[in-house]
């Protein structure tokens, strides 16, 4: 007998969606008929240097993504609100998108910090949320995609204030060392991972898996490559910005070199991953890792615990093509295609 369990404070939906992710991947591609991929990107963007990277690469990708907003979050790391709001600002800048495409403030706190107030005037993350809402009631033809990089704070909130928007999303999420325990995003905000586990909403988990090359951390640039690659591409803005680790910058290229000599670099070829680009690329070309569905598991003290009886399933994606991925990124970087 098949059914689903109810994870702990959240009830469960339901209703089977083993085939919803699958036709998804197909429609959100646009059916091959040249639809764009309607997208909202959530990000910590201050977190690191992946944010940065993933942000270009998705506004420089016009031909395949339809980015109608950016919404921002705050994680431990990387300041609050206002110091993640800035350097997306000064991506999209950089990009030549700000104030072309809406970039949004959201939540500072956590999921139960902030649930119990969403019936109230005003609360942490609320222009983002409302913001996620109306994207998600604005869809005609098939899901806007939401590509959260950082927690899920903002998307377990909006779920929460209109329930109905479940099936109008698909959310691609950066997220877990799944089966094992553990990761950035994931520990930010648990509850909020568990709440949409247990909401019938299309799921996917772009697993990270620190060290292994079965996950995003096996998307890697070295500071050389970067050197060599980066400097001068992109558009170039006639008023510089100001970097995060000082300096003026007026395009992206050199901003990236810039934010790869300013971090820990790690590995036998001392290098960095580019965890959020790769969610981008695989939103764009699912070849370029390998998809399966689970029953969707739940998160519980310091791991996992999967439902192999749940009938309600998520998406898990790794081993992605690491050499495809990043040939890719740079060949988006010499042949910009501006979005919108």
């Amino acid at each position: 007998m098949m059914f689903a369990i109810s994870l702990p404070g959240y009830p469960q939906d339901n209703k089977p969606m083993s085939n919803e992710i699958s036709h998804s991947l197909v429609q959100d591609k646009g059916s091959g008929q040249g639809q764009k991929i309607r997208i909202l990107f959530d990000t910590d963007a201050n977190n690191e240097l992946d944010d940065q990277h993933a942000l270009a690469y998705l506004l420089f990708n016009g031909s395949v993504f339809d980015v109608i907003g950016v919404t921002v979050n705050a994680t431990t790391s990387g300041g609050d609100i206002e110091e993640q709001y800035k350097e997306a600002e000064r991506v999209m800048r950089l990009c030549n998108h700000f104030g072309k495409i809406p970039l949004i403030r959201g939540a500072n706190g956590s999921f139960e910090e902030i649930r119990p107030y969403l019936s109230s005037g005003k609360y942490d993350g609320m222009e983002a949320v409302r913001f996620i809402i109306d994207q998600a009631n604005a869809t005609s033809q098939g899901k806007l995609v939401l590509l959260p990089v950082g927690k899920l704070t903002n998307v377990a909130l909006a779920l929460q204030k209109d329930p109905s928007i479940a099936g109008k999303i698909r959310v691609v999420w950066l997220g877990s060392n799944y089966p094992d325990a553990g990761e950035y995003n994931l520990v930010n905000d648990i509850p909020a991972l568990n709440y949409i586990l247990s909401k019938n909403v299309p799921f996917e988990m772009v697993t990270v898996r620190y060290g292994y090359k079965t996950g995003t951390d096996a998307v890697r640039a070295s500071l050389e490559e970067i050197r060599t690659k980066m400097p001068g591409k992109g558009p170039k803005i006639s008023q510089p910005i100001t970097g995060r680790h000082g300096g003026l910058f007026n395009c992206f290229g050199d901003y990236s070199v810039n934010l790869f000599e300013h971090i820990e670099l790690h590995g036998e070829t001392p290098s960095r991953a580019l965890f959020d680009m790769a969610a981008v690329a695989i939103v764009k070309n699912p070849a370029w890792a390998k998809y399966t569905e689970i029953p969707a598991p739940f998160y519980e003290g310091e791991g996992w615990r999967d439902q192999p009886e749940n009938v309600r399933m998520i998406g898990i994606w790794e081993y992605f093509d690491q050499q495809s991925i990043m040939n890719d990124f740079y060949s988006t970087m010499e042949n910009i295609v501006p979005v919108r």
